[in-house]
């Protein structure tokens, strides 16, 4: 295999560690400087130029993009998506990852466990969206911050109110999140490759630090995590498109809750926490998925060709419910299902003697005409109805 890493920070140790990894296991490869690419859109097929010269041939490309180039780093990354070129983590999934905002917006659609999380704009709504969390003590955090910069816990309203007023004035977006007390200054770091995670660590910060962040001195140690934490870290990683991630999270009373999900996670504190190999494991999954480049199955599907794909909910009064899937006449309206979810599970080409129940969801592809009939009409939202304090009422 012939492997690019795309990194600015050639003697940093991960990208040492990625690079040692592969040349070990008899791969070539090399490290790229994001920013001495062009784009080439001029002849008839997507091409890069390196360094003023046309890209050599590689098989799979390695994204370690820095915050302060996520536009022009995804755009070169999306660019070896087009050539076809193997990378583990995709430009959307980069993109989706580095706005705290459009990654929570995504996670919450899917029932991941998060801090309640609220933004806003207008200053007249601050108060309201720190009630809606819980009050304080809240977590205010910067869109495109990193490494705990720009996360601040305010203690009390008047003081988050303050904070949020002066980040506003200066063109910043924020969220306002729920503090987590049980967890505070405690957050777990698990490596996400693939569809399982090769490590974990807990990061505890130091003194009255409530930030847990390795570039801030937090303490770390190897942890074994439960099923549950298993679970969400790596739905949490393949939702955002990414198949390599730090997926950062809290050990709340009720289970994981995600925080950040890190597309170019580091590797220095978790191999030395946990004295794993974790850049091999790395390398050793590209090495195993190179052959499937990334598709966009919506570039690849004509849409004259009246084809493409859905998701179909057995319904509560669905003719299918308690019939195996070979019984259902998918096949025969010419409608093929990909992958069964059944709660938390995924199970892919399902067989034809796969029973359905209620709520299964069927990830289809077919006529479209064929299942557009039987896609269930949208929910209506109900609006919530707040209630309001009781005050006593004074005569005028």
């Amino acid at each position: 295999m012939k492997l690019a890493i795309l990194s600015r920070a050639p003697r940093s140790y991960s990208t040492q560690r990625l690079r040692t990894a592969a040349l070990d296991r008899g791969h070539r490869v090399k490290v790229l400087n994001t920013l001495r690419f062009a784009i080439d859109l001029s002849s008839d097929e997507p091409d890069l130029l390196f360094r003023g010269k046309p890209l050599s041939d590689y098989d799979a490309v390695l994204p370690r993009i820095g915050n302060s180039i996520s536009y022009f780093g995804t755009a070169v990354v999306r660019q070896f998506e087009q050539m076809d070129i193997y990378t583990p983590n995709t430009s959307g999934g980069i993109v989706n990852s580095r706005d705290k905002l459009r990654a929570t917006q995504i996670l919450s659609r899917h029932n991941i466990g998060m801090p309640a999380t609220t933004f806003v704009r207008d200053r007249a709504d601050v108060v309201a969206a720190i009630e809606r969390v819980g009050g304080a003590p809240v977590v205010i955090k910067l869109l495109e911050g990193t490494q705990g910069i720009g996360v601040i816990l305010a203690p009390e309203t008047k003081v988050a109110e303050a904070i949020i007023e002066t980040l506003q004035s200066t063109k910043q977006n924020v969220l306002i999140q729920r503090f987590v007390k049980e967890s505070k200054g405690r957050d777990i770091r698990a490596l996400v490759v693939g569809d399982r995670v090769v490590a974990a660590m807990r990061r505890t910060a130091r003194g009255d630090e409530f930030r847990s962040n390795v570039h801030r001195g937090a303490r770390v140690e190897a942890v074994q995590l439960s099923e549950a934490h298993e679970r969400v870290a790596v739905r949490a990683a393949q939702i955002m498109g990414l198949r390599v991630a730090g997926v950062d999270m809290l050990e709340g009373d009720d289970g994981p809750l995600v925080i950040e999900v890190n597309s170019s996670p580091g590797l220095e504190g978790i191999e030395a926490a946990t004295r794993l190999d974790v850049a091999g494991a790395i390398i050793d999954y590209i090495g195993n998925q190179v052959a499937f480049p990334q598709i966009d199955v919506r570039q690849r599907l004509s849409v004259s060709t009246g084809y493409g794909v859905a998701e179909l909910v057995v319904q509560g009064d669905a003719d299918l419910i308690g019939r195996k899937l070979g019984e259902s006449g998918l096949r025969e309206r010419d409608i093929t299902v990909l992958t069964l979810h059944r709660g938390a599970s995924v199970i892919p080409t399902p067989s034809d003697r796969r029973v359905l129940e209620a709520g299964d969801r069927l990830l289809c592809f077919g006529k479209l005409e064929e299942m557009r009939s039987m896609i269930p009409a949208r929910k209506k939202r109900r609006a919530r109805v707040k209630k309001l304090p009781k005050h006593p009422i004074h005569d005028g």
